[in-house]
């Protein structure tokens, strides 16, 4: 991308931890604190609904039991993504993309969807999350980013939908990361914040990519990358962070 039209900060899961992840009541919590810009995981129902989860399976931050990629979307979509964070969101249910998508396009919001597929279905998830992002947003000015750990995934939603922006996420620098990101066509790549230096940031940035960071809670950690040049910063804290500072 020759211009980045992404805002600086964005919110993690939608409000971090001030609200239940992933659920649109923590988009609100976001966009309260005046965030307009926000990340959230998406994976598969059994019958290839895309909808918003972090982990494999149901337990942590739903009523469900088990992995959330075998279930249909009629069975998740009756869960309660809520209660497990406090009583006052006792009954909020898991969203969709679509749901998401509606929120953000409405209000000029902007989205990093991170692909987060049920191992095994990295390619299927990659592609159906791209064709979906692609229907969801195809008159939308800014379309979302999608971010992955997992190449395959986003060799999928490259194949799929190669004009989508997509970025590579890492969580170590393991070998051959700048030239899989090159091969991806990505357009930024997301650290782990405590990755970036002033050597790695000027790979990433000789290379063309935008450098983005993950998950960054402490003020002398946001401090640290505005001074190494970075592009953007995902946290939790939007009770402590100004998304226009």
């Amino acid at each position: 991308m020759n211009a980045w039209p992404y805002p600086r900060w964005i919110a993690h899961r939608g409000a971090g931890k001030l609200a239940p992840e992933n659920t649109m009541a923590a988009f609100r919590v976001g966009a309260a604190h005046g965030y307009r810009m926000f990340e959230c995981d998406v994976k598969l129902s059994a019958d290839g609904v895309p909808f918003l989860m972090h982990d494999a399976t149901l337990d942590r931050t739903s009523t469900g039991h088990g992995i959330g990629g075998a279930q249909s979307w009629d069975v998740l979509s009756r869960l309660d993504a809520g209660g497990w964070h406090s009583r006052a969101y006792a009954g909020e249910p898991l969203a969709t993309l679509e749901s998401i998508a509606a929120f953000c396009l409405n209000n000029s919001y902007f989205l990093n969807i991170e692909i987060k597929p049920t191992p095994g279905e990295e390619a299927q998830t990659g592609e159906t999350v791209a064709n979906a992002a692609a229907r969801l947003w195809a008159n939308a000015a800014v379309p979302p980013l999608l971010t992955s750990f997992h190449p395959e995934a986003l060799d999928a939603a490259k194949a799929a939908q190669p004009q989508l922006p997509r970025g590579l996420l890492l969580d170590g620098l393991w070998k051959g990361w700048l030239e899989t990101a090159l091969t991806l066509d990505c357009a930024a790549v997301v650290c782990n914040h405590a990755l970036w230096d002033s050597s790695t940031v000027l790979q990433a940035k000789s290379a063309g990519f935008r450098t983005l960071s993950y998950t960054v809670n402490d003020e002398w950690a946001a401090e640290r990358l505005w001074d190494l040049g970075t592009d953007g910063i995902i946290t939790d804290r939007v009770d402590l962070f100004s998304p226009g500072s």
